[in-house]
């Protein structure tokens, strides 16, 4: 009898094996083939490799990932550079053509009377009807039977132009390439960015979902045959935040992929959009190939540390915030309208944040010198408080948290760490990756598996 029956089957009235309560009659060799199963779920890639010769081909890609998304990223921003810069130098050009003694030292440009107005609007209006006889060089929509035309410019680029003003030589690749090529290379570029996004979001959507079908799987098991019930910790364990964190990525870099071959076609302008979309996905991207550090724990130390104390530190931040806000809604009535660094509630948060840090202290006590001496008494209590709560005691304790959790941690490395049940029911399995024992009938299940016979858990 194959391991799938010992587990379907349920005696003579064929009844599922999920009605029977009795521990002894669980298949012990069945029992040890789903032992086997989840440390292989829960094995390195590395070890996957050895134990059934598959080839990490989704940490290779997610390695190919960085290269390609960060040089996506470069060349949009290199790109996003140039038009901010191209955008500011004709700010600046359009000011001089049209604003009537206007200068660049010239922080505020200003009009006061009804006359400079008129004066300034005529000058304008004559600025623009002569601009074609005061620019260098312009450029014009081309009128045919009272119908403009699109605007299309066509660039002929040498290859390479390197010139050296110091010894008044250069460089000059005689290659002509036309701007449409450069083009038609960056959209095709994008669509492979875009491909291997799609497939890393198949694959590690694949894999969040057979996780979620081995802890159904290990559940129902432990409930039935061990008589206890699972913790949502052990539960949670079979979900890798990891995957969740590069299909965010995954998602991100399509939509901002797209959109950037929007933006390069002309269809679109949303340079911020993309930007914010383009850059976090890039940011996680990164941060998700640490996932594969976790194999090695010295280099996974941070994670760990930061993973041990996050709950700790979102409950002491907790009460932190509810007393940075009292002082920000404090300071924002009182001293708003003696002291600019508090004329709005989110200036009051920036300058707060920044005493936290060390600075703006000095420039917060000597801004409000001239003002009347009850302010001025109020201001100096309230920054002799708020300095030495959050520098002294709040920001101290914080990193006292930090710390505490990084020595469990290393302990944990020297001594070895608390198993949960989960990781005690698995480490009872002592054969090793290399043995042969996890090269098995992959089509078959130990136990009541949802997944479909094409779907390999692992």
């Amino acid at each position: 009898m194959s391991d799938r029956e010992h587990f379907l089957s349920g005696g003579p009235n064929n009844h599922p094996a999920c009605h029977r309560t009795a521990k002894s009659q669980v298949d012990p060799q069945s029992v040890e083939n789903f032992r086997r199963k989840l440390k292989y779920f829960f094995m390195s890639p590395c070890q996957k490799y050895r134990a059934r010769g598959r080839k990490p081909w989704k940490m290779m890609l997610q390695i190919l990932k960085i290269v390609i998304i960060t040089f996506q990223l470069v060349s949009f921003g290199l790109s996003n550079e140039m038009m901010v810069t191209f955008k500011e130098e004709n700010i600046i050009a359009f000011k001089h053509l049209f604003l009537k003694n206007y200068q660049d030292r010239n922080q505020d440009y200003a009009l006061y009377t009804r006359h400079e107005v008129h004066d300034h609007i005529l000058y304008i209006i004559n600025r623009y009807l002569q601009l074609q006889n005061l620019t260098v060089d312009n450029h014009a929509f081309e009128r045919i039977d009272d119908v403009f035309t699109p605007l299309s410019i066509c660039q002929d680029l040498y290859r390479h132009a390197n010139v050296l003003p110091a010894n008044e030589t250069f460089d000059i690749d005689p290659h002509v390439e036309t701007a449409e090529l450069h083009y038609q290379l960056i959209v095709l570029f994008d669509c492979v960015v875009i491909c291997s996004c799609l497939l890393s979001l198949i694959l590690c959507t694949r894999s969040v979902y057979n996780g979620m079908l081995l802890q159904f799987e290990y559940t129902t098991f432990s409930s039935i045959y061990l008589n206890k019930r699972v913790c949502w910790s052990e539960r949670m364990e079979f979900i890798n935040g990891w995957y969740i964190l590069i299909i965010i990525s995954d998602t991100l870099t399509i939509v901002g992929s797209a959109l950037k071959i929007c933006i390069q076609s002309k269809e679109l302008t949303s340079y911020d959009v993309c930007s914010i979309l383009l850059g976090t996905a890039t940011m996680l991207v990164w941060i998700g190939v640490m996932h594969y550090l976790r194999f090695f724990q010295k280099y996974y130390i941070l994670i760990l540390t930061l993973q041990a104390a996050l709950p700790n530190v979102i409950r002491f931040s907790f009460c932190a915030v509810m007393i940075f806000l009292s002082y920000c809604f404090c300071g924002w009535i009182v001293l708003g309208p003696h002291h600019e660094n508090f004329r709005s509630f989110n200036m009051v948060a920036n300058c707060l944040f920044s005493m936290i840090n060390g600075d703006e202290i000095y420039s917060t006590f000597t801004k409000i010198r001239d003002k009347n001496d009850l302010v001025w008494m109020f201001s100096r209590m309230y920054i002799y408080t708020f300095v030495p709560l959050f520098t002294f005691m709040i920001l101290s304790l914080f990193i006292a948290l930090i710390t505490d959790t990084y020595e469990t941690i290393k302990h944990y490395q020297k001594h070895g760490a608390p198993l949960s049940e989960l990781q005690a029911f698995i480490a009872e399995c002592k054969d090793p990756p290399k043995s042969g024992k996890n090269i098995v009938d992959e089509e078959s299940s130990t136990f009541w598996c949802l997944c479909a016979p094409c779907v390999n858990c692992t």
